[in-house]
């Protein structure tokens, strides 16, 4: 097959919702009807053995939320499907944001019941920042929840995009009997589901216009189906997929990912809309996918995927050409070059060790320290250069250090590499080389970091929370930080890449600091001080 057949066959997508909206559980069932796995666990489940497949590390499955973006792979009706399951609670948004670097199309989560919600919204700015086509997905409906014409304008209203229902819920009041597909004008009514949603949901399909229909429905609800269909008709957006590329129009879904309804009609109608992999920007050109040459950007790095053996794998995403085992590639960052061992494609921790991979492909490989978030790696003699990830700024801040000084080895690997990760920003405090400064997005990060230094790394840590709340990067203007005035309850560290870091308490201390140092510079994010430095 050649190299376009190959990239035509590739949907690598996202799914992002705020928590608790079903997003994980959505996963699952796609890899169900995928026939990835046949026999879906529940997140809720806690008193069975089964959770699910995406949530993969141990504390994932005790709290029931996803603390770390999944990789999930399979093959379905001549697709090759990269699903990229992202954190949806806010306190692991910058997981979220790197991840979504690496899709071409989003599925939006939302609960039939509250709608759009808080992170929902970031995440949606996120993606419409990024260009990235998104598909709504309108979950639970097997509960009370609101009008699909109300969904539909709040949608609008708050996200400033217009939504056009692929499909439309049957029945009255939140209580649903099927799924009326739109674009073939066809009915599917689902059975009862007695599994729990562990097995695929039994139904019966075919034309709206046949009478079988009018029988199997009341009299009511079929009435509201002919009303509700006109009003979308006569109402309602035409659907254009140049808007959908262009982030003026999403596709809208109806379905509960709990008891498989509509699950399949959507997974099939999804894959035939969403895009194939696209060209990528780099600082110096726009890489199109088909080209010969092999491009990747590192998106994401998990330590102790196998706790046993402490292994390090970079997860990549191939933007153009061919990957072979065992190529050797340039890596842009320390100008080296690296021969690509062992890769592997995921279904959570299950791996699959490959011969190839093709554009839209994520894969991930063995590394030892040499690569990082945001590297770039690619073949020929033209040097390739991916922008780099936007950092986002904490607002939270601990001192951390060993509690047994005869763990600090472990303790420094675990920092090292949990820091490698992006799991947390780790500072280096200038007063002491004992223990580090460490800056969270949110309060889970904390709780991440403190489990995962004891049961991967076997430290118990000592963790004391700082009076911060504010960091700013400070660009010197060829000034002596030494020499900067009132930063008497400040506190200087150096980030991981060497650059000084002011960490302030509040707002106003922040003001009075900037005003009383005309000579520096102080920027919220790396990002700003390299534009700084460059104007």
């Amino acid at each position: 097959m050649s190299l376009i057949e190959e990239i035509n066959k590739r949907r690598t997508f996202a799914i992002i919702s705020h928590p608790d909206a079903g997003k994980t559980t959505l996963t699952e069932k796609l890899l169900l009807y995928g026939g990835a796995i046949h026999l879906a666990g529940s997140v809720k489940a806690r008193k069975t053995t089964k959770h699910a497949v995406s949530d993969w590390m141990e504390i994932e499955k005790q709290r029931g939320i996803s603390v770390t973006s999944s990789v999930l792979q399979f093959d379905y009706e001549g697709h090759h499907i990269n699903i990229l399951d992202t954190p949806g609670h806010q306190d692991f948004s910058e997981d979220t944001y790197r991840t979504l670097m690496a899709a071409d199309s989003a599925v939006m989560l939302i609960d039939v019941a509250k709608g759009v919600e808080a992170q929902t919204k970031k995440l949606f700015r996120v993606c419409k920042e990024r260009g990235i086509p998104i598909f709504t997905f309108v979950n639970k409906i097997d509960h009370f929840g609101r009008n699909p014409f109300d969904l539909m304008d709040e949608i609008e209203n708050l996200l400033g995009i217009h939504a056009y229902p692929m499909n439309w819920p049957i029945g009255l009041n939140g209580s649903y009997q099927g799924i009326y597909d739109r674009e073939t004008a066809t009915i599917e009514l689902f059975e009862k589901d007695t599994s729990h949603g562990q097995h695929k949901l039994a139904s019966t399909k075919g034309s709206a216009d046949d009478p079988v229909f009018r029988e199997l429905l009341e009299e009511d609800v079929h009435q509201s189906l002919i009303d509700d269909i006109s009003l979308l008709d006569e109402a309602g957006d035409t659907f254009d997929f140049e808007k959908v590329k262009n982030g003026q129009l999403t596709p809208m879904f109806f379905g509960s990912a709990m008891t498989n309804f509509g699950v399949k009609p959507f997974l099939e109608k999804f894959l035939k809309m969403a895009p194939q992999p696209q060209p990528r920007k780099t600082l110096e050109t726009i890489i199109d996918p088909a080209s010969e040459e092999f491009t990747s950007f590192v998106f994401k790095i998990q330590a102790n995927m196998n706790p046993q053996h402490h292994d390090r794998i970079v997860f990549m995403r191939i933007c153009s050409g061919k990957f072979e085992k065992g190529m050797t590639v340039n890596h842009r960052q320390s100008g080296k070059t690296i021969r690509l061992m062992q890769p592997q494609q995921f279904l959570a921790t299950e791996r699959t060790i490959i011969d190839d991979a093709y554009p839209g492909d994520i894969i991930g490989v063995f590394d030892n320290g040499t690569m990082g978030v945001g590297d770039t790696l690619y073949t020929g003699k033209k040097k390739v250069t991916f922008a780099d990830f936007p950092v986002f700024p904490p607002e939270l801040f601990a001192r951390i250090r060993a509690k047994d000084t005869m763990k600090r080895k472990q303790f420094l690997k675990g920092m090292t590499q949990l820091a490698q990760e992006g799991a947390v920003q780790i500072f280096e405090n200038l007063g002491s080389m004992e223990s580090y400064i460490v800056g969270a997005v949110g309060e889970l990060q904390f709780e991440v970091l403190e489990y995962r230094l004891k049961h991967e790394y076997g430290v118990d840590l000592e963790m004391n929370r700082l009076p911060f709340s504010i960091a700013r990067w400070i660009q010197d203007n060829g000034h002596d930080y030494k020499e900067m005035k009132n930063i008497d309850s400040a506190m200087i560290v150096k980030d991981n890449k060497q650059r000084l870091v002011l960490l302030i308490s509040n707002e106003w201390q922040t003001n009075w600091i900037i005003e009383r140092n005309p000579g520096f510079t102080f920027c919220t994010t790396p990002d700003n001080l390299k534009r700084e430095a460059e104007e």
